[in-house]
């Protein structure tokens, strides 16, 4: 590649283009990351560290999944396991998007990587025509600013509230998970019967107590997923062998 078209590929307009495309993005994660610093302070996280936890994690679902296994005393490898598996779908996406990238160095494209996330996949994938570096330099970056300023920001205000109200953000957790799920599952059934397997699975490893709770979430989400998968395979199969 040549020097020129390096040039063209991180271009400040390409860098702004994207700045602009990701704006809103920076809007709409601005309270969820504003209730997970609130929620971090209650959990008994220190403002370091949740920050910390958003400059390297980046991930709204698996945050606020972690302050709930926190709470549970689930231990790290549980906590990690179930991030990577919640988290899975992110191999899919960058796929995706290195078929519409610019030719780039790899280094440039695992910079920008680490900013993918539902919000900017959707971004990028809806724009015509390639992405640049620059472009997607511009969308991740402003969107990545504003959580992680915003999650120190919910946790500096969570300082100044009063014990109580700090204990009763529990429970601003569950519906913060109810919040993202109600949307997905009104997109189909298959959602529903996931979610409603998951829970199912997850309640019976808790109440008989035959794994702890870190490993019944992981179980349990990769069980749920595996078999609505293998059904919906087999009635795929079924019906296409009953048109032919």
């Amino acid at each position: 590649m040549t020097e020129i078209a390096m040039k063209e590929q991180t271009s400040p307009s390409d860098f702004k283009k994207g700045l602009h495309s990701g704006l809103s993005i920076a809007i709409g994660y601005a309270p969820i990351a504003l209730t997970f610093g609130l929620l971090a302070k209650s959990t008994g996280l220190t403002l370091v560290e949740t920050v910390m936890m958003s400059l390297i994690v980046f991930a709204g679902a698996s945050q606020y999944m972690s302050l709930t296994m926190l709470t549970l005393g689930t231990s790290i490898f549980e906590i990690i396991t179930t991030t990577f598996i919640v988290n899975i779908r992110h191999f899919l996406m960058s796929a995706a998007l290195n078929e519409k990238a610019e030719d780039d160095s790899t280094l440039l494209k695992a910079v920008y990587s680490f900013g993918i996330t539902d919000e900017t996949f959707s971004i990028a994938a809806v724009k015509e025509g390639k992405i640049t570096a620059g472009y997607m330099l511009g969308v991740n970056l402003i969107a990545y600013a504003s959580w992680v300023v915003f999650s120190g920001v919910g946790h500096v205000i969570g300082a100044s509230i009063p014990g109580v109200l700090q204990d009763s953000m529990s429970v601003a957790l569950y519906a913060m998970f109810i919040g993202l799920l109600v949307p997905s599952m009104k997109k189909g059934v298959k959602v529903v019967i996931l979610a409603a397997t998951s829970a199912c699975l997850n309640s019976i490893f808790t109440v008989t107590e035959s794994l702890s709770t870190g490993w019944s979430i992981v179980a349990a989400t990769l069980i749920s997923a595996v078999v609505v998968e293998a059904v919906q395979y087999i009635k795929e199969g079924g019906r296409k062998y009953n048109e032919q």
